[in-house]
């Protein structure tokens, strides 16, 4: 099977309304909504580093896609469209059906679209997906507007997917296999939380990421996670390395004024956990028990 015949079975059905030009040309053509910015971003998926290599396929077509919309949400973006590259070891027919139905699923899931991309041949297995979507000028929340005395809050619970990857077919599986991107909630928190980011390498990372960016620190509550009744059966080093530097969580971290969370509380009924503040001091410091403690480890790392 040719480039072209494996877009044209298994992806240009993908492309379905408001696309000027969508897969099949050299180019797909938007045309954006008026006083809105274009928010994009890309990830890779490397089989063996990103996914175990046993994976379903449907499931690593619905990941590549969720953890792209996920960077979405932390900005605040409502997603519209993707774009796929995608190397592949060898042809296999079923494969490329089971993965481009997880694609589909999650794009009709969050309404989105794909509209172009690229097939070639590699040696290992390479998902790479751009991921598009709009937000009003001016209205995108960054990592670097973190203020003194705002609340942190953390969207849902921390370290399942860690805990999944070391523990296969636990009941926490699908939190690694299936990550839920939190786009309704980032949508809501416009004009809301002072800045964003998502959790794909562990909570201390990504949180350091908002500290160093805003110029401030931070007193994290750790008895405050929420966890999922997996972790909570576990002593508190090993909660604390799946919590602090598992990643693959695809929750949102964000910082909120005491006001806005109590303004957002009387009205928005997703779920909102609050696990510490933000302080004037540049440290980051982690509390259990009202005692201080002092992880092992940080987040994951890309190169090692």
């Amino acid at each position: 099977m040719a480039e072209f015949s494996i877009i044209a079975r298994y992806f240009q059905s993908l492309t379905t309304q408001n696309i000027a030009v969508g897969v099949g040309d050299d180019c797909a053509v938007i045309t954006p909504p008026h006083h809105q910015q274009l928010v994009t971003c890309v990830d890779t998926l490397v089989a063996g580093r990103h996914f175990p290599l046993h994976t379903a396929p449907h499931a690593i077509g619905w990941k590549s896609v969720a953890v792209n919309l996920s960077d979405l949400a932390a900005m605040g973006a409502k997603p519209h469209s993707i774009l796929l590259a995608l190397s592949l070891p060898h042809i296999d027919e079923h494969w490329l059906a089971e993965f481009s139905r997880g694609i589909a699923d999650c794009c009709q899931k969050y309404q989105v679209q794909l509209i172009g991309g690229d097939t070639t041949q590699s040696p290992t297995l390479t998902i790479s997906i751009t991921a598009l979507g709009w937000i009003e000028t001016g209205q995108a929340i960054l990592r670097s507007g973190a203020k003194v005395g705002d609340l942190i809050c953390v969207s849902g619970q921390i370290g399942s997917a860690a805990y999944a990857l070391h523990h296969p077919q636990s009941a926490l599986q699908s939190a690694l296999d299936y990550p839920i991107p939190q786009v309704d909630l980032g949508q809501l928190l416009c004009g809301y939380a002072s800045s964003m980011i998502d959790i794909s390498d562990g909570l201390a990372q990504d949180l350091g990421h908002i500290l160093t960016a805003s110029q401030v620190g931070a007193v994290v509550q750790l008895d405050d996670i929420p966890l999922a009744d997996e972790l909570q059966q576990l002593d508190l080093a090993q909660q604390m390395r799946y919590v602090l530097s598992g990643g693959d969580d695809y929750q949102l971290c964000f910082t909120l004024s005491p006001q806005n969370l109590a303004h957002l509380q009387d009205f928005c009924s997703i779920p909102i956990f609050v696990i510490g503040e933000i302080q004037q001091d540049l440290s980051c410091v982690y509390r259990y028990n009202q005692q201080n403690y002092y992880p092992q480890t940080s987040g994951y790392q890309h190169f090692v």
